[in-house]
């Protein structure tokens, strides 16, 4: 037997390389003669830079930046000096892990710490930057972003606004001010969500109350967001709020767009073009593709890692295997999603904070369990 581990993280509970080892040792337990290989993937989020550390030489790059509610935090990139390539993960400046569950606020969170590693990044030499999108705190358009990198917010009085998710509706007018020339600099953002930015499948109506909106701060963030691609296409003439992936990271996707000119790459195809993953697909023949996340959800449709590991397995005709700590997906609409199989690893006799604290154990001990059954 020849299985493929290619989960992403369980959050707040396994690092992706905690996940591959568990899944690796319960394998073994029940088939020692199973050979396995392992890809570190992310959509983007959290362990951006961990998978992108595991396949290219870089530096790590320490920086003074924001946290999402503006206060002073270390944080750091990688970057490759003989490319002039930087990579940043969106989630170590703006992430909503980084808040406590009474700090998270998308109206009042923004992504301007980000954009500060982006423009520290570019000081340095960076041509080319990749921004791992997900796992982000805020609701803010990409504003933030944009703010830190010349670009200023104005209301009806040509006052300067703060760019964070409430003031989205205030903003009559854009300016460039000094700024980088993203003529000659390529910014491209890794995503696995295809939202677009408002409506009912947009960044706030699908993402912002696990980032602390209630339903009427919801209705308020995504009147915002429409709010900022009509200036956007007025003042920018960029009309991108559409696009699969510009609600991504609260519309983060849709501000490097518009105002930096960003790429879409989705994050499976960037981890297929970092790591060997092609070669090794194409060299051997695999019974299972085993991927895995914390909980699936709606979410998982719109185009997240696992999707792309389906996708994937798709192409190469190897069944697909999901693992997690929680499934809100149906055991019976698994064939929809082009799953084999989905693998609920949580105790449901106990608090799911058993689960949390003890995942390694269950995960280990779930997939050795679906093995024995086969």
């Amino acid at each position: 037997m020849r299985i493929l581990l290619m989960p992403d993280k369980f959050k707040g509970s396994l690092t992706t390389n905690e996940v591959i080892e568990a899944l690796k040792y319960g394998i073994l337990e029940e088939c020692p003669n199973a050979k396995i290989s392992s890809i570190i993937a992310s959509d983007g989020g959290d362990g951006f830079l961990n998978a992108v550390s595991q396949n290219v030489s870089c530096q790590q790059i320490d920086t003074e930046t924001f946290d999402p509610l503006g206060r002073d935090i270390a944080s750091y990139y990688l970057y490759d000096p003989v490319e002039n390539v930087a990579y940043i993960e969106l989630a170590k400046a703006s992430g909503v892990e980084m808040l406590s569950e009474d700090e998270r606020n998308a109206m009042l969170t923004s992504t301007y710490g980000t954009g500060v590693e982006i423009r520290h990044a570019i000081d340095r030499g960076a041509k080319t930057i990749y921004i791992g999108l997900g796992g982000s705190a805020t609701n803010d358009g990409g504003i933030g972003i944009a703010a830190a990198l010349g670009y200023s917010f104005l209301d009806g009085s040509q006052d300067e606004l703060k760019p964070n998710g409430e003031n989205l509706s205030r903003i009559q007018h854009i300016q460039k001010g000094d700024g980088p020339d993203f003529d000659s600099i390529s910014i491209i953002a890794i995503n696995d969500v295809d939202n677009p930015l408002y409506g009912k499948n947009g960044a706030a109506h699908i993402y912002a109350q696990q980032k602390g909106a209630s339903s009427d701060e919801i209705q308020e963030l995504d009147e915002g967001l429409r709010n900022l691609d009509r200036v956007v296409t007025t003042h920018l003439d960029k009309d991108v709020a559409l696009l699969g992936g510009s609600g991504a990271a609260g519309g983060t996707g849709f501000g490097l767009k518009a105002f930096l000119n960003a790429e879409f790459i989705a994050g499976i195809d960037f981890v297929l073009n970092l790591s060997d993953a092609t070669k090794v697909l194409e060299e051997h023949e695999f019974d299972f593709i085993i991927t895995g996340e914390g909980k699936l959800d709606r979410q998982t449709l719109n185009g997240k890692l696992i999707k792309g590991v389906v996708d994937l397995g798709a192409k190469y005709n190897i069944p697909v295997i999901a693992v997690c700590g929680q499934s809100e997906i149906k055991e019976d609409n698994s064939e929809s999603l082009g799953l084999l199989k989905i693998i609920e690893i949580r105790d449901v006799s106990k608090p799911i904070q058993f689960s949390i604290e003890n995942a390694y154990v269950l995960t280990k001990r779930a997939i050795g369990d679906y093995l024995n059954k086969l």
